[in-house]
């Protein structure tokens, strides 16, 4: 008989480890224990050789779905004589931080048959949850996570709750946020009075049937959920969504989509296999699905003009709840196999596009006059964090994400060892803002904090930085910013590396989204990257969005970029498309057609003054899109960033596959840096009649234009793999044509997953370049090569 000592690091607390290894020890008839600690979980295990070989084994073949094992060290120790059975004990404070934990888990199947049975002392109680399901990240204040550690610590455990927890063959053994109605959190109902102001409804009144009630006659209701509050509304009732909209600001966004299961979305949008295991996953984020015919009439104003309907299915009990009152409160769960009719609007609760609401007081105060009614709960919300958005892709092993947050936060983004013996914290651009912490081999991506156009936003930024240095104990070595010096990123990142008495790296902006890509692919060779994007400062001084580079670690070179656009009235241009399709006119040498086309505008003739002088120019690919959106009449004014090239990619999704038999663009190499000219494809779109044949013509004619482009590239490079980012490849026709042209020419193409694309994992690319530019420093001071 001998003893040994297992440490095991990754997601290993919060995801029911510990009481998974009790049970396998007990199995195998083991002694020893184990705990919780700074680094993860440490086990001491007893018995003989052959037995703790098949323990080890087990640890990572039978470990909880919600686990995650980076490393497992085994050593020997010294055996002990009389000891009993095996133990889970406290955690041990102290030594240096390397544990880490899940992210918050949608319900799961025990628990959701335990809500629907009328003989369970937990049935219709909306704060259910176990070792396999329920918060985890956005409840606790700190690690290791205990209970103590989190917002349920206030809340005593029952003694038959208790028993629960301290019983190891229960599902519910050390189970953290355990609780029932006996003990645990409540719901609270509050409706709007005349003036706005929240008045709470009688306790003997049903929170959920109340909610109910209110959704059906229209209203909007503020529903709590794990990571902040949702704006609901009937999804089918036009005046409700319209309500919504106007409340809120929102005039055309589209909304996302929560129904009660898959069935009750067949007449609203097609899944296949990849969408259903997306919208399954018990991270539950909203999934893009291609509408169907009719979807824009059963759901009224929901999503406008697009092609893809965001749907999801509920994650949290209370969600659950929702349907199962409309559908009559069934005993049992055969109801959530069938459609059901119940289609509600779930979208974030952050007025004026500042961060999500979390705080009950909060809620009834800043949503006066928004809401109509408050659905509470008096569990805490410690981390705001905001539902994640994914688009599966056919052939992939997994989504990719528009926005990474809820589900995902915080789970690490495994780095190459290589480039792994420096810390730095990343802090993003300005666009769809998230942080980057990096700690040994992982990168730890933020939860999406958003545009920091405002002051709330910029406070939401520094308390990130302060909760994930603070939770996973690391001193950044060194800041990564972007190029820009009037971000509040770039001027924050400034002042911690004063404080902190480190470096501070700026990072151009399309190196970084380049860089996002090599570094969740672990990849450490040269590479051709194409960043398609909406602007970024590049080394020149200048708006960059459609850029040709070879990157090589910390070093980048630009290769090509696309053809300059004027952009009349600068920045207004890129809220206008009318304004970027006067100046493709302009381009075209028909400036004189501008204030004829766009008579309708009472800035025409001003607009084509400008462009007769020296307008701003952009390489923007997001201006091309811009552009042809203005030529054809799509989205003359945008009310929100990327509606034009949204409503494009409908329209072309709408026409179907393009063919398209002769190139409409140019390559011009005379000045070393080759320019793409898709000016000729615009001058395509002046006079089309059929502005979904138009649509689904620019998307042709842009795939064949930047295969030919990279092509010639690669070719002349001697590289085979090229990297696609920038928020240009949320595009799903691009995406997928480019991939199938570049393969057609032998060439990989590698794009983002773990992270998005755009501007939400720009900071994980900040973070890979700082890597590498210090450890290139590091090789120059040894004077190794």
């Amino acid at each position: 008989m001998i003893r040994r000592r297992l440490r095991v690091t990754g997601i290993v607390q919060g995801v029911g480890f510990r009481p998974f290894t009790h049970r396998l020890a007990h199995a195998l008839k083991l002694s020893g224990w184990v705990r919780n600690d700074a680094s993860g979980v440490t086990i001491e295990i007893q018995g003989d050789a052959p037995v703790l070989d098949a323990f080890a084994a087990r640890l990572r073949t039978d470990a909880p779905s919600s686990a995650q094992i980076d490393t497992l060290e085994v050593e020997p120790c010294e055996r002990l004589g009389q000891e009993a059975g095996f133990q889970i004990l406290d955690s041990e404070a102290g030594g240096t931080q390397r544990a880490t934990i899940g992210p918050d888990l949608c319900i799961c199947p025990a628990c959701l048959a335990e809500l629907f049975d009328p003989t369970n002392r937990r049935y219709r109680y909306a704060l259910i949850n176990c070792t396999d399901c329920g918060p985890r990240y956005t409840i606790a204040a700190r690690l290791p996570y205990d209970r103590a550690n989190t917002s349920m610590a206030r809340f005593a455990q029952c003694p038959a709750c208790l028993a629960e927890y301290r019983a190891p063959r229960d599902r519910r053994f050390h189970a953290e946020p355990n609780a029932c109605p006996s003990c645990g959190p409540q719901l609270s109902f509050f409706r709007a009075a005349d003036d706005g102001k929240a008045l709470p409804v009688s306790p003997a009144v049903d929170p959920v049937a109340e909610a109910l009630a209110h959704l059906r006659r229209g209203d909007v209701v503020a529903i709590k959920g794990l990571g902040g509050f949702h704006l609901a509304c009937d999804a089918r009732n036009a005046s409700a969504v319209e309500k919504l909209r106007a409340r809120k600001s929102r005039e055309e966004k589209p909304l996302a989509v929560m129904v009660a299961n898959l069935a009750s979305l067949v007449e609203l949008a097609e899944s296949g296999a990849a969408e259903a295991a997306a919208l399954n996953d018990v991270a539950r984020p909203i999934v893009l699905l291609p509408k169907r015919g009719n979807s824009d009439a059963r759901l009224p104003g929901v999503a406008p003009g697009l092609g893809w309907l965001g749907a999801m299915l509920p994650y949290t009990p209370l969600q659950y709840l929702l349907f199962h009152e409309a559908a009559g409160r069934p005993a049992g769960t055969d109801w959530l196999a069938e459609a059901q009719p119940l289609a509600l609007v779930m979208t974030s609760a952050n007025p004026q596009g500042e961060p999500l609401i979390t705080d009950d007081s909060e809620a009834l105060d800043r949503l006066r006059g928004i809401a109509d009614a408050w659905l509470l709960h008096d569990r805490e919300i410690l981390i705001r964090c905001d539902d994640s958005v994914v688009r599966p892709l056919p052939g992939q092993t997994g989504p990719q994400f528009l926005r990474r947050a809820r589900g995902y936060t915080p789970r690490a983004i495994p780095l190459a060892p290589a480039n792994s013996n420096h810390d730095v914290l990343a802090l993003g651009g300005f666009f769809k803002n998230t942080l980057c912490l990096t700690r040994g081999d992982q990168a730890f991506l933020s939860q999406h904090i958003g545009d920091l156009d405002r002051v709330a936003n910029c406070r939401a930024l520094e308390a990130a930085v302060d909760h994930l240095t603070g939770l996973l104990q690391v001193r950044p070595e060194a800041l990564a910013h972007d190029l820009h010096p009037d971000f509040f990123s770039t001027r924050l990142a400034l002042q911690l590396a004063e404080r902190w008495q480190v470096p501070a790296l700026g990072v151009q902006h399309h190196h970084a989204h380049i860089a996002a890509v090599l570094a969740e692919h672990r990849l450490d060779a040269p590479v051709l990257g194409l960043a398609l994007d909406g602007v970024g400062l590049g080394t020149d001084g200048q708006p960059w969005g459609g850029e040709l580079l070879r990157v090589d670690g910390a070093s980048f070179e630009r290769l090509g970029h696309l053809r300059p656009l004027p952009m009349p009235g600068g920045d207004r241009a890129a809220r206008e498309p009318w304004r970027m399709g006067a100046a493709a006119l302009a381009l075209l040498g028909r400036g004189d057609e501008i204030a004829r086309r766009f008579a309708h505008e009472p800035g025409a003739a001003a607009v084509a003054q400008m462009l007769r002088g020296q307008a701003p120019t952009t390489t923007s690919m997001g201006r091309w899109f811009d552009a042809a959106a203005g030529l054809l009449g799509v989205q003359p004014r945008m009310s929100f960033e990327g509606q034009a090239a949204m409503r494009l990619e409908g329209l072309a999704q709408a026409f179907g596959p393009f063919d398209l038999r002769t190139p409409l663009h140019k390559l011009d190499a005379s000045t070393g840096c080759v320019q793409l000219d898709l000016s000729p494809t615009l001058a395509e779109l002046i006079e089309a009649t059929d502005v979904k044949q138009a649509a689904a013509l620019f998307h042709a004619a842009l795939i064949y234009a930047l295969a030919d482009w990279v092509g010639a590239a690669a070719e002349s490079q001697g590289i085979l793999t090229v990297v696609c980012a920038g928020g240009c490849f949320l595009n799903a026709i691009l995406a997928r044509g480019l991939r199938r042209a570049l393969q057609h020419r032998g060439l990989q193409m590698l794009e983002a997953q773990a992270a998005p694309p755009g501007d939400g994992g720009l900071a994980l690319g900040q973070a890979w370049v700082a890597r590498r530019t210090l450890q290139e420093s590091d090789r120059l001071k040894a004077g190794t090569p």
